[in-house]
Parts: C-alpha cells; structure tokens; sequence
C-alpha cells in the first residue's frame, strides 16, 4: 500500500519532501488513510477540517474524531466552521457549490498563511470512475470523461491510483477506526446512486469494472494533451484579435476547414460561457444571414458576413445634446470640440469636419445610429438610408453597432462621424462662416 502511493506520488510529481504539506481531514476513511499513508511516507504535514454544519450532531462527532486523531497522532491541526446554508442563499448557488467554495476558499488561503506547498485531498479511483459515469451521463466532452486529475494547481490527490476497498482494508489491517457520513448511504443524489447501484451492476458484469473505466480514463487524459495541444495550435493560426475593442474573430472558411470545425468552436468559446446549444447553432446558421448574434454574461458572438466575431459586452452607446460651441465630454476616449471659423478650407481628415455654420441649427445631438436613418451624403444629391451607406463601406458588425450620427435641431443628420458628412450642409462659394466638428 505504501509503496504504491509513494510511487504515484513520484509518477505524477505531486510533492516534495522538504515542504510542508496540508491534508484536508474530514474524519472519513479515505482521508483519515491519506494522513496515515503520507505521515508513514515522512512527509510534514499538518491536517485541516471543515465544519459545515449541515448534519447536526454529526457534524460536531466528525470534528470531535479529527480532533482527537489529530492529538494522537500529534499533528497540528486547522479547523473552521461554515455557515453553509446561510452562503448559499447569499449568493444564490447550491448548497454543494456553496461548501466546495468555501472549502477551497480556506484551503487556499491557509496554504497562503502557512506557505504549504500542497493541500492533499483523499479522492481515490472510485471517485474519479463516479465523476467520470456522470459527466457522461451529462453529455459532456472529452474534458469530462477524464476522471479526477491527479493535480490540480496546488490541489493534489495522492490516493488517486487506490480503490475504495484497497483504502478500508488498510485501516481495518492497522486497526484505524474512522467516521461515516450517513448521507453517503442514501441514493438521493446521482454520485450516491452511482456508488451504490450502478458500480456494483457493472462489477457484476466485469469485477474490474471500475479499475477498466480507471484505465479508460488514463487513455483519454493523455489524448486530451494531444487534443489541446492541436486546438491551440489551431487558436494561435485562426484567431485574429483587435486590440482597440478586445474582440476576437474567426474567417468562416478558414474554420471550416478544420478536420471538425464544431469542436474548435466549442474550445474557443466555452471559456466565455457559451454552452453547446448554443455552438451546434452556429455551426447550423454559419453561412446564413449576417447578424446573427448569440450573448453570454459577458460576451456575445455574431456571425458577421464572413467572419464570426466574438465581442465583450460594452457601455451602451449614449445620446448627448450639445447646445452651442465648446468641447464636450461623450465618454473616457471620445470628445467633441465644436467652433466657429472663418476659415473657409474644408477639412479632408476622418475625424474633422466642416459645416455651413448658416444652415445648422443648434442644438446638435450626438446619438448611435437608428433604424430608419438616412441622409444626403456628401457628393450626391439623393438620400440614402444610413444602413445601406455602411454596408457599402463593409465595416464590421461592431463598427455599424458603435456608428454615431451628429443630427441637428431637427434632426436632420449632419455627419456620420468619422465616414462622411451631408452633402445639404457643405461649404459652398456662398458661405461666410464654418462650423468645424472635431473629434479629440
């Protein structure tokens, strides 16, 4: 027993020697067996227990175990309690996520406090076959079907290559009693009906069931490396990033290219919190319309003619009256500086323009494009919907949706800023006075 976790530690390079190592001690056997395990391998080691409150008198008999297991075996040991409950409707999650945030919330600062190079967790190879049979029952991907790793940052799990039976025999042969959490008992949720009614099914068609999906795991992990290894590769090639609005963006054709173009939307975009649902669409509606768009919390994705691009949700574009001259604040980089001149030389920069000052009345609006828009643009003489006009320049999705339009007091537009202004408004032979619009 020892030897073999000694060399599963070695194999996976899971911790030094020469550095203190916390164990998370729950009183059960999987973790009171890891205390022993590592204290007999040498390693330093101080214990941590969490008191979550959840099971009354339980939970106070599990504490009352650890403590004094901890006493004699002379190992320092670290103990809180947690208002679980209370957490979980603060904040609005389930009462399991609420003690996995708080559990390793404490874990991660008490390796901070007493700078631990570890925090050993007693997860074992039934636990990852458990997580692995129910990841696959959610459908999940190749991720998913990995099992338990057996680290994790600073998270490690040196009992990953034992069995739940190889753990209890240990303690029954040193005579190491431990505690049970009686809602491990009842199959009222999916681990606990995996762990006692489908494992032992399955064992009855292969005793080594367990051990098999164990392996099978191993074999996905490492073709894992060479999936992700091949999507990053990928990443680096396809993805383009602009820098001045943090989006990112993906040529259709050269995604679809790819041996399969649906899982590198899935690896690309699962980070910002889009489901599979929402992937299988686009690669449905990938060649249909532009304008399609598909939110998250914090990113939406639209497939822009012949790009997907991905975009961070920004401020709303707002609307801001100006009443005479004078510069004027619309946000953190963009102001407008509004003045009258006499200097009749017509401005050819993007971000300048120069007006009729008989012809405009204030007060000027600075406002996002509308629906329904439309203007003289200049050199023409017939009208022309504001949409069209920028169509025809093809900017991007996130360009027509940050367009802004300077109208005047009747709201007639003056200047698509930064692309063309109306022609009604230009300076002529018969103007004395200009009103110069420049964007600082």
């Amino acid at each position: 027993m020892l030897n073999k976790v000694k060399d599963f530690i070695a194999q996976h390079q899971l911790m030094s020697r020469d550095r203190l190592q916390i164990v998370a001690l729950s009183g059960g056997a999987d973790s009171v067996a890891l205390l022993l395990i590592l204290r007999q391998l040498g390693y330093r080691i101080e214990a941590a227990h969490c008191n979550f409150h959840l099971r009354g008198e339980e939970s106070n008999r599990d504490e009352n175990f650890v403590k004094s297991l901890c006493k004699k075996l002379d190992i320092p040991l670290h103990l809180i309690h947690f208002e679980s409950i209370e957490y979980a409707h603060l904040h609005q999650v389930s009462l399991e996520m609420a003690c996995r945030d708080l559990r390793y919330g404490y874990f991660r600062q008490l390796r901070q406090d007493l700078e631990a190079e570890t925090v050993c967790v007693a997860h074992h190879r039934d636990d990852a076959v458990e997580t692995l049979l129910m990841n696959l029952l959610r459908g999940s991907g190749i991720h998913g079907l990995t099992g338990i790793r057996a680290k994790n940052d600073y998270i490690v799990r040196p009992l990953l290559g034992l069995s739940r039976q190889e753990i209890e025999e240990y303690l029954h042969s040193i005579g190491q009693d431990y505690v049970t959490d009686s809602t491990n008992l009842v199959d009222d949720v999916v681990r606990n009906k995996i762990r006692l009614n489908v494992l032992p099914l399955l064992k009855t068609i292969n005793p080594s069931a367990a051990e098999s999906i164990s392996r099978s795991a191993g074999y996905l992990q490492e073709a894992e490396k060479v999936l992700s290894s091949a999507i990053e590769s990928q990443k680096t090639r396809l993805i383009r990033t602009n820098a001045q609005d943090g989006s990112e963006s993906v040529s259709v054709s050269e995604l679809l290219q790819l041996p399969s173009p649906s899982y590198f939307l899935h690896e690309w975009l699962a980070p910002y919190g889009f489901n599979p649902t929402q992937t299988s669409q686009m690669m449905a509606h990938i060649m249909g319309e532009s304008g399609r768009e598909y939110p998250t919390a914090t990113h939406t994705l639209y497939i822009d003619r012949q790009s997907l691009v991905l975009a961070p949700h920004q401020e709303p574009m707002k609307t801001m009256k100006i009443p005479e001259t004078g510069l004027y604040r619309y946000d953190d980089d963009l102001r407008f500086d509004i003045s009258l001149t006499d200097d009749l030389t017509i401005s050819k920069r993007p971000d300048c323009v120069t007006l009729d000052a008989s012809k405009v009345r204030f007060p000027l609006t600075v406002r996002p494009v509308a629906t329904g828009d439309s203007f003289v643009p200049f050199g023409m003489t017939g009208h022309k919907l504001v949409s069209d006009f920028i169509t025809d320049l093809k900017l991007s999705i996130l360009q027509k949706r940050r367009q802004l339009v300077v109208t005047d007091r009747d709201g007639e537009i003056l200047w698509l800023t930064g692309l063309r202004s109306d022609n009604r408004y230009r300076v002529s032979e018969q103007t004395t006075s200009v009103l110069r619009i420049a964007l600082r």
